[in-house]
């Protein structure tokens, strides 16, 4: 058996008892140092993430997520594809890689659009954060947990003397009963699910910025506004990643990703992304194209054309 947790301070990485997985600002200034100079770094660190993405995802031994803690990018690809995922009240998802020229990754293309109606694409255009036991209603938990209870679920999990997915879907559930921090709590989005489904329902990122321009209310314009901060190209890449990615395998969409990874490196915003949001924080990029407008159809294209022999093999 095999437990992740997730913390926001944590700096190593095994996978033998406990997964500590962190996406930080040290790694995105590598890799995009890396990537200007093309350095293999800017391959190989995707590369390597996204073949540890498919290992725990196609697990065949129990795979335990405790996500206790800020989970983005990389804590994302370590967790959601395990079978248990398991959030507490101090847990806080988001997928904002569109707010740095980039994508969400780690097979977001995969588990994103399989949410509940159109929550992931709003999830993964917009950058929305969920916290606590939304986590679970949103189906990226598997599980809900009162954080002070992680050592002792933890200590059952490692003394269970035959640790079948019956078994540790047992152990879970029971301390999932007894965790009563916002319990008969709404979703967060509850009140805002039909907006996104009829707003989010759209052929293009210009569609759907259009709708949510026409519905006026202040949801939608609040909605409207943060797509205009984000990158444009980030937007229409992630827009058909989610697209072509609901009726694909994990395998397929991590191999998809890996190109888009590689036309980051290509391109412009990820560089620009990474210095105005990570490293200078001036929280003005300059994106180009600078509006999805001019974002060309054969812009979109060339960033999921295959890499050849260099494409990822799974």
């Amino acid at each position: 058996m095999c437990w992740g947790h997730y913390l926001e301070q944590t700096k190593g990485a095994k996978c033998s008892e406990l997964v500590y997985g962190q996406t930080n600002i040290s790694t995105a200034k590598a890799v995009t140092d890396a990537g200007k100079v093309g350095d293999r770094l800017s391959q190989d660190f995707f590369r390597e993430e996204y073949i540890l993405n498919n290992a725990i995802g196609t697990y065949q031994k129990p795979y335990v997520a405790l996500i206790d803690g800020i989970t983005m990018g990389g804590g994302v690809g370590l967790s959601v594809h395990g079978r248990f995922r398991v959030a507490t009240e101090k847990t806080m998802f988001a997928m904002p890689e569109t707010g740095i020229g980039l994508f969400p990754d780690v097979g977001g293309g995969y588990f994103l659009p399989r949410l509940q109606g159109k929550l992931g694409l709003f999830l993964a255009l917009t950058g929305f954060r969920i916290k606590g036991r939304d986590v679970q209603q949103a189906g990226v938990a598997s599980h809900f947990v009162d954080s002070e209870k992680l050592p002792s679920l933890e200590k059952d999990l490692v003394q269970l003397k035959t640790p079948s997915n019956t078994d540790v879907a047992g152990v879970l559930n029971s301390y999932q009963a007894q965790s009563k921090l916002d319990d008969g709590k709404p979703f967060i989005l509850a009140e805002h699910m039909d907006q996104i489904n009829r707003l989010f329902e759209a052929s293009s990122v210009e569609d759907i910025m259009q709708k949510l321009n026409e519905d006026g209310s202040s949801f939608a314009l609040k909605q409207l506004e943060t797509l205009k901060k984000m990158s444009p190209t980030s937007l229409k890449i992630t827009f058909r990643q989610l697209q072509d990615g609901a009726s694909m395998s994990l395998q397929e969409v991590l191999v998809m990703e890996y190109r888009l990874s590689q036309a980051c490196m290509r391109g412009h915003d990820f560089y620009e992304g990474v210095r105005a949001v990570l490293i200078d924080r001036d929280q003005s990029p300059k994106w180009k194209p600078g509006v999805v407008e001019e974002v060309t159809e054969d812009l979109v294209d060339g960033c999921f054309k295959s890499l050849g022999s260099n494409d990822l093999k799974l």
